[in-house]
């Protein structure tokens, strides 16, 4: 089995998660996550972007994961998503919750 890696606290730069945060594909991903308090899988997320291949949503949830936004972990043979949020709000206060309400305001990303 595959080891996932995240980045540690301290490797987390403004730039990456600004990066990670900036295609509207992956930021509708972090609020859905968001609305999910247990999680989210990529089976889950597939059949929300149903439009979106499978491959693609996986390379979302990779930069998401890289980058410092979400922490993935395996739960039988799904993998888990949730997005770090005390980390996120401890680097970058406030952040997230601008970005995500932002977004709501502005009704910036599609649907699907």
């Amino acid at each position: 089995m595959s080891q996932i890696l995240h980045p540690k606290i301290d490797d987390i730069s403004l730039a990456g998660v600004l990066y990670a945060l900036g295609d509207p594909i992956r930021l509708k991903i972090v609020e859905t996550i968001l609305n999910h308090t247990d999680g989210m899988n990529c089976t889950l997320a597939a059949q929300q972007y149903c439009e979106t291949a499978k491959s693609t949503l996986s390379n979302h949830f990779r930069i998401l994961r890289e980058y410092g936004v979400i922490h993935t972990t395996k739960k039988g043979v799904e993998n888990i998503n949730k997005v770090r949020v005390e980390e996120l709000n401890q680097l970058f206060p406030g952040l997230l919750d601008n970005i995500v309400r932002q977004m709501a305001h502005n009704k910036c990303c599609p649907a699907s």
